[in-house]
């Protein structure tokens, strides 16, 4: 029996099978639950097709964290309670990536905070009514606690992310539900190759990880989420789990 058996996860973010947001919801199946994916616009149609990539049959929910009606009418596509959300969610202008943070305009950070950040609290609280006691939330961020190159306004975004996870685990602890981040390595994503610079990251990881890093992997991050959905993370939330290979623990 796996450790997310009866278990119905929400999981938002899955455009390509090489998604972290894809290797959790697989994971989330194979660990016995039933997986939900959410897509909006035109992207509805490319998170149908990788949905029928999944070992199981996914039902593709209409979500779009920025819009009203659709976070009011969360409950009701659903159709039923949830035990956990895993959000990744992401997206910054060009103009506020790659080394332009000085120049970026405050539209377009405002766009960066909005989907990357805010749409943590805005599904989780829209999903409320549905959410089971003892329900997780796991979000994606890339450690915020330090500047990284061409990160700019998406690493301020990260860090509004990672200060939400902790306001919602402390307004939402009462209901025993855990609201919980990982925080991966660099990983050779979309969302990844659209950052200007983003190979810059790849000497770093591979010379300093004590555990050595594969940029295409991402089962270990999947693992982590799928892990802080389960029971057997019962008292952790406002956490931040690197699945990193250990870099964060090294020095220079």
């Amino acid at each position: 029996m796996g450790i997310l058996e009866g278990k119905r996860i929400l999981v938002t973010g899955v455009l390509t099978e090489a998604s972290i947001a894809f290797a959790a919801a697989r994971l989330a199946q194979e660990q016995g639950a039933e997986v939900v994916l959410s897509s909006f616009g035109r992207q509805m149609k490319i998170t149908s097709v990788i949905a029928e990539r999944l070992p199981e049959p996914a039902e593709v929910i209409e979500l779009d964290a920025t819009n009203e009606d659709d976070l009011a009418a969360l409950p009701e596509r659903l159709g039923g309670r949830i035990d956990g959300i895993v959000h990744a969610i992401a997206f910054a202008p060009k103009d506020a990536l790659g080394g332009v943070f000085l120049d970026t305009p405050f539209e377009s950070v405002s766009n960066a905070m909005h989907v990357s950040a805010y749409s943590l609290k805005s599904i989780t609280v829209a999903a409320r009514p549905s959410l089971n006691p003892g329900a997780g939330v796991v979000g994606l961020t890339f450690d915020a606690t330090i500047a990284w190159p061409a990160y700019d306004w998406m690493g301020v975004a990260k860090a509004a992310l990672e200060s939400t996870s902790r306001y919602l685990a402390k307004y939402l602890g009462p209901e025993g539900v855990r609201v919980n981040l990982v925080s991966a390595g660099p990983l050779k994503t979309t969302a990844a190759k659209s950052i200007p610079g983003f190979d810059a990251f790849e000497d770093v990881w591979s010379d300093r990880a004590p555990l050595g890093w594969d940029q295409t992997d991402t089962e270990p991050a999947g693992k982590a989420i799928v892990a802080l959905l389960s029971d057997w993370f019962p008292a952790t939330t406002g956490e931040m789990v690197h699945v990193d290979g250990g870099l964060h623990a090294t020095g220079a």
